[in-house]
């Protein structure tokens, strides 16, 4: 099989292609193929991956969001990294049928840890006795993880999501894909670069602050497609999604608690979502929400104040999911679809006094939902810097300690997604530097995969 690399630059779109701040990655589209992708509904992070890396939709491979209601453990589950849970063969799996020498290097693409791919690397911290979060990975071979560490320096989790999110983690990443190809050399690898996506939900695609973040991605993907094409590989460049500019985020969880269908319990003077005491609560993930029910008779009632609830596009019922393939037992009873300038937040609480502690924290396994605002530092806070300074100085000293400083205000998020986006403008794209390949304008999600196929079994050198 022929040596490949794609470079999941995540947030890419034809729109930012344009822009001046990205010169490498318009000569790298200039000079081979590129065409837009349809959507997968929801377009969010771990069904978009799996649909790429299975050739199907949700209600086939079972990733309906990235996170969904374990109806048995009555519990809400986000970011799980288990590659059981993507219920069909992968490429690699179908490329090793195809070739027993075939490898695959899986770096960061979710759904990372378990899987038949012979490299993997993925976030995974230490949480300690003491209530610390050291900044760590897991990887596969395990001695993988030290390797990289030595040569690179510890994985700057805190630079991979939240408030401090920066171009340092997709640079780590970028160089953990050099190091792999160097001592490992594999078939494929998956490289996932999030940096874009982080600017473009915090400022929106339209905003020329976003400048320097085009800038930096296309940098670190100039770099790569450098190194890899010196190596003899194939590069093949995608994204999962195009960001859109938001300006409503709609409370779905207030909305049915006001009505008595969403319960509550107290616990360390904050309140928690109680999912398995509730008549109906929403799992909200950018702009889609699961609306789950514990009583089935009430269906009527919520379907009602879903589609009367001003940023509501769709709601879909369980037969009407069929039409975007999302009918899978994992989805929701009701699925809502926001439009194109809203999203939906997970908050459940009516005053922020009540809220939890973890809803002021980066808490991505705690919260009963997706949190954009973790990518801010509270504006209300009085001198931010001198208070996480003394946040720190409790985690250098062993001492248990809060990170509080994420804000409760959803409208400080500029951009979201998970719906089909207005245009194919908007819309993510592939680009490989194959000129012979021929592409329509635009291709089904569920291609990518056949694609990326057809790109390994290609002709060596």
């Amino acid at each position: 099989m022929r040596k490949t690399v794609v470079l999941n630059v995540v947030g890419l779109t034809p729109a930012l292609m344009q822009a001046q701040h990205m010169p490498r990655l318009r000569q790298f589209a200039d000079q081979g193929r590129w065409t837009s992708i349809g959507p997968v509904i929801p377009a969010v992070t771990c069904p978009v991956q799996a649909t790429y890396l299975t050739g199907t939709l949700p209600r086939e491979h079972g990733i309906v969001a990235n996170g969904w209601y374990d109806t048995e453990e009555c519990q809400v589950k986000f970011w799980r990294q288990s590659n059981q849970l993507v219920q069909k063969p992968k490429l690699w799996d179908a490329a090793k049928r195809l070739d027993s020498s075939f490898t695959c290097a899986n770096l960061f693409w979710w759904f990372n840890m378990y899987s038949a791919a012979d490299f993997s690397v993925t976030p995974r911290p230490i949480y300690t006795a003491d209530g610390r979060k050291l900044p760590d990975i897991y990887t596969h071979p395990a001695d993988l993880r030290d390797r990289l560490q030595q040569e690179l320096g510890t994985f700057p989790l805190f630079h991979f999501w939240g408030p401090a999110a920066d171009i340092r983690s997709s640079r780590w990443i970028a160089e953990a894909a050099k190091r792999i190809e160097q001592w490992h050399a594999p078939t494929l690898q998956l490289i996932y670069l999030p940096h874009l996506d982080y600017a473009l939900q915090r400022l929106g695609p339209d905003s020329e602050a976003i400048y320097p973040a085009l800038a930096e991605i296309d940098q670190v993907c100039g770099d790569l497609i450098d190194f890899f094409t010196s190596r003899q590989a194939q590069v093949i460049v995608l994204s999962e999604y195009g960001i859109q500019p938001v300006n409503r985020p709609i409370h779905l969880n207030r909305l049915l608690r006001r009505h008595g269908l969403l319960q509550v319990r107290r616990e360390q003077g904050g309140e928690l979502l109680d999912a398995g005491a509730s008549r109906a609560f929403a799992v909200a993930d950018h702009q889609i929400a699961h609306v789950y029910l514990n009583d089935p008779t009430c269906l009527d009632q919520v379907r009602r104040l879903l589609v009367t609830t001003p940023g509501v596009a769709r709601v879909l019922d369980s037969q009407s999911q069929k039409s975007i393939g999302l009918d899978h037992p994992r989805s929701g009873q009701l699925v809502a679809l926001a439009e194109n300038d809203s999203w939906f937040t997970y908050y459940y609480w009516l005053e922020d006094a009540q809220a939890p502690e973890f809803a002021r924290m980066v808490e991505i396994h705690r919260k009963p939902g997706y949190d954009p605002a973790e990518l801010f530092i509270d504006p209300a806070l009085r001198f931010p810097k001198l208070k996480i300074a003394g946040i720190l100085a409790r985690k250098f000293l062993h001492l248990r300690y809060l990170m509080k400083v994420i804000p409760l205000d959803g409208s400080l998020v500029k951009g979201s997604h998970g719906v089909a986006p207005r245009s194919i403008q908007q819309s993510p794209l592939l680009i490989t530097s194959r000129r012979d390949i021929a592409l329509t304008q635009r291709i089904a999600p569920t291609q990518v995969y056949g694609l990326l196929l057809d790109h390994l079994q290609s002709p060596r050198f």
